[in-house]
């Protein structure tokens, strides 16, 4: 059933998400050419942000646990809110590889926590009803949009120097929105609801996490050296900004018609489709770099890739993990995906950079965006032979 009216705090999390997810926009794309400019090798750069990775394996689910054994989500928010804002001076004085990668750890430590803890608590405030799920996650690309576009106009105009300056004002604004929340009853569990435990040894769930860490660690193709790539091929900070926008764009426009598209076509359709069209999307930047079109059309392709496959994620979560098993499921699939996938494919793909080529990258990431399509089929065939399918 619709619901007849927009979720209770729905301007709250409208904000935090757009200043949550502008950090996403401010930092990645532009962090990495700030170490760059520090004189830091494309193998460390890929260091730090594997680090970056490597934190969403124990933030997610050490602030998850904390949240529901305190029963205090909106608590936690704000104190990891807090401690990234603290954790992010030492990127003022940073000048060498071992104290930006100390910075990089305590920072994501906090940071990683964000976003799994305020999708648990929308998810809370939908009740089950995903209908506006999409129109509120928006906020979100809209944030980045906005971060990605202004950022790359002032370094443009006043050099890389400033990013610091940009993402630590975005994560103070992060911190004063997540003071506007307020906290919300959670669910007691069902009776016969599986244990986390029991729960992460049933075959579906563990080739559905295998998929979402391969699809995320194809991806840090694009979050770690998708910028670095555009640079050494004499695109302009503006324009990088502009192409990341371009999928951010794409991705909002899919959010907003998230609840029609999930009607008409189902989960399982949809997820298998955002993974096949990344792996032609992997392959038209590897070998269309020199052409500004088929860059467009391939971050156009973000709203897939990226988009419906995080909507179809969250909706299998919501099935799987629900009441007060929420944050720690939405913790559970951060970790996997982002956790592990994001810091094992952010390694490789370095260590496949400096070995062969940046073009090579796009190839291995084609290859493990299908190897994610193989484990979701077999996640959704597992589930349709054991319990009724997904569906939106």
């Amino acid at each position: 059933m619709q619901q007849s009216k927009w979720p209770e705090q729905s301007f709250n999390f409208g904000l935090f998400f757009f200043w949550c997810y502008g950090f996403v926009g401010a930092f990645p794309p532009y962090i990495t050419l700030f170490f760059s400019d520090k004189g830091l090798s494309a193998l460390q750069i890929g260091v730090l942000m594997s680090i970056m990775q490597a934190m969403r394996i124990v933030g997610p689910n050490v602030w998850g646990w904390t949240a529901d054994l305190l029963q205090r989500r909106v608590l936690v928010l704000r104190f990891t809110s807090a401690g990234a804002l603290v954790a992010f001076v030492g990127m003022f004085f940073g000048e060498t590889f071992m104290q930006f990668a100390a910075v990089m750890a305590a920072l994501n430590l906090f940071t990683s926590a964000q976003g799994s803890q305020s999708e648990a608590l929308l998810l809370a405030s939908l009740r089950g009803d995903l209908t506006y799920y999409g129109r509120l996650r928006l906020w979100g690309s809209v944030g980045y949009i906005f971060l990605i576009t202004i950022s790359g106009t002032l370094l443009d105009w006043h050099g890389i120097g400033l990013v610091p300056w940009i993402c630590w004002f975005v994560l103070a604004m992060a911190f004063m929105a997540s003071l506007r929340f307020r906290e919300m009853p959670i669910a007691p569990p069902h009776r016969d609801m599986p244990s986390i435990g029991a729960m992460l040894k049933r075959r579906e769930v563990l080739a559905f996490f295998t998929s979402t860490g391969l699809m995320v660690g194809a991806h840090m193709a694009f979050y770690v050296f998708f910028s670095l790539y555009l640079a050494q091929h004499g695109y302009s900070k503006l324009m990088i900004g502009v192409l990341w926008a371009v999928g951010v764009i794409a991705e909002v426009a899919f959010f907003f018609w998230q609840a029609p598209i999930f009607h008409r076509f189902g989960v399982r359709t949809v997820m298998l489709a955002s993974l096949l069209i990344a792996v032609g999307r992997f392959l038209m930047v590897g070998f269309g770099i020199e052409s500004l079109a088929v860059l467009v059309v391939a971050q156009a392709l973000h709203a897939v890739t990226f988009g419906a496959h995080h909507s179809a994620s969250v909706a299998t979560i919501q099935r799987w993990f629900t009441g007060p098993m929420q944050t720690r499921g939405q913790a559970l699939y951060a970790s996997a995906s982002y956790g592990v996938g994001g810091t094992v494919g952010g390694l490789w793909l370095s260590d496949v950079w400096g070995r062969f080529s940046p073009q090579a990258i796009y190839w291995v990431a084609s290859g493990l965006a299908l190897l994610a399509y193989f484990a979701a089929r077999l996640s959704f065939h597992w589930q349709e032979k054991d319990a009724p399918p997904v569906r939106a």
